[in-house]
């Protein structure tokens, strides 16, 4: 989904086994997010016009398979002002490496059927202690306006004294507009305070069209501050 996660994003492990009883309401993981951003950044680029944005969702897990829903403010200077993504998949580890199956759709209610979108991606991890790793590869599986292609993405976490970590990620993005093709990147550090996480990254996309952007050079670059809360 399109969040503001400034942490390397890990997959939800969860231990699986063969049950003859049926499934309890204890065996199911309700749980929810909330954020405050001060730029909603996807992929490197702006989706509420370099503006603030309010975010929240809810999931619902059993047993690695998940389903959920997500929200945010967006300003694409037409008649969409909401995102709302649905996604469901599953994740787990095999012998420590985590992978996380998953397809969203997104959509924009206001904007017309056009701009709605879906997405399948395939993600592993890995931590080392010192170090979390992360791959993910993602498949654009419907062709509207926004006519989204194939991208990847690699990501690093690294673990610090005092709950802090400094977080990087860099990606390739493929739009067959022509107007979003590039790499983005990330760098930024994270604070936790138990369910509340305070980020600060910088997070830009540099254009393979040199007249998209922004800044109308082809590049785009953002300071980005987050608060967010998990229940």
């Amino acid at each position: 989904m399109k969040k503001i996660t400034l942490s390397l994003i890990a997959a939800i492990v969860v231990n699986t086994g063969l049950y003859a009883e049926d499934t309890k309401a204890s065996d199911i993981e309700l749980s929810a997010n909330v954020a405050l951003t001060s730029n909603y950044v996807w992929r490197g680029m702006t989706q509420s016009d370099n503006s603030p944005a309010i975010q929240g969702g809810f999931d619902v897990a059993y047993e690695g398979a998940y389903v959920g829903v997500w929200g945010s403010n967006v300003d694409f200077n037409s008649e969409a002002s909401v995102e709302i993504d649905i996604y469901i998949g599953y994740a787990n580890d095999i012998a420590g490496i985590t992978y996380d199956v998953n397809y969203c759709q997104y959509t924009y209610p206001g904007e017309s059927d056009e701009a709605n979108f879906g997405e399948a991606s395939l993600t592993l991890g890995y931590d080392f202690d010192v170090v979390a790793l992360s791959a993910k590869y993602y498949v654009g599986v419907t062709t509207n306006k926004f006519n989204p292609e194939n991208g990847w993405e690699v990501g690093a976490s690294v673990p610090l004294p005092m709950d802090i970590s400094i977080d990087a990620t860099f990606g390739d993005y493929g739009n067959n507009t022509n107007s979003t093709d590039g790499e983005y990147y990330l760098i930024g550090a994270t604070k936790s305070f138990e369910k509340f996480d305070i980020s600060l990254a910088y997070t830009g996309m540099n254009y393979d069209d040199k007249t998209a952007g922004h800044d109308g050079n082809g590049k785009e670059g953002n300071l980005v501050a987050t608060l967010s809360a998990s229940f």
